[in-house]
């Protein structure tokens, strides 16, 4: 992971965060070129994705971003919302838990991140995994299109 752009938070405010919504990211176009580039790049080609014409015949009445473009794209929000814990050398990815992609993502529609925080659990000498509850929004949608918990691991150097 990239470094956050949010201030860091000492091992003390970040505790006094748990419950509380730590950040939102920018808005981001989910566009037909970025979902067909994610399509050549997994070997997905399947046409609610990449077929205008066929996907138009849907419940979607288009084309809709892949679930997993949707989940990779946290990466790149998640350092608009996600601040490090201070004195932190490395902050590591490490997985999700209760996944589920809820409303699809029309090609064209935007999304955003929402973080909060659920807990801090020492995992070892300077090392604290962050458990969080992410959604990413759907503009004018009135589910999100993916909640998770996030699991990320924060070594201090």
């Amino acid at each position: 992971m990239e470094r956050p752009t949010q201030p860091a938070l000492t091992l003390d405010e970040y505790q006094a965060r748990i419950g509380a919504e730590l950040g939102r990211s920018d808005w981001l176009v989910i566009d037909q070129g970025m979902i067909d580039r994610f399509a050549d790049l997994t070997g997905d080609h399947q046409f609610i994705h990449v077929d205008p014409v066929r996907a138009a015949a849907t419940p979607f009445g288009g084309t809709v971003a892949h679930g997993f473009l949707t989940l990779s794209l946290l990466g790149a929000l998640g350092m608009q919302m996600l601040p490090p814990l201070a004195g932190a050398a490395m902050i590591v990815n490490y997985g999700f838990d209760k996944l589920r992609f809820i409303t699809p993502v029309r090609s064209g529609g935007r999304i955003r991140g929402v973080l909060s925080l659920l807990a801090v659990e020492a995992k070892g000498p300077g090392q604290y995994l962050m458990r969080y509850a992410v959604t990413v929004e759907t503009e004018g949608a009135a589910k999100p299109a993916l909640a998770a918990e996030w699991l990320v691991m924060m070594v201090k150097g």
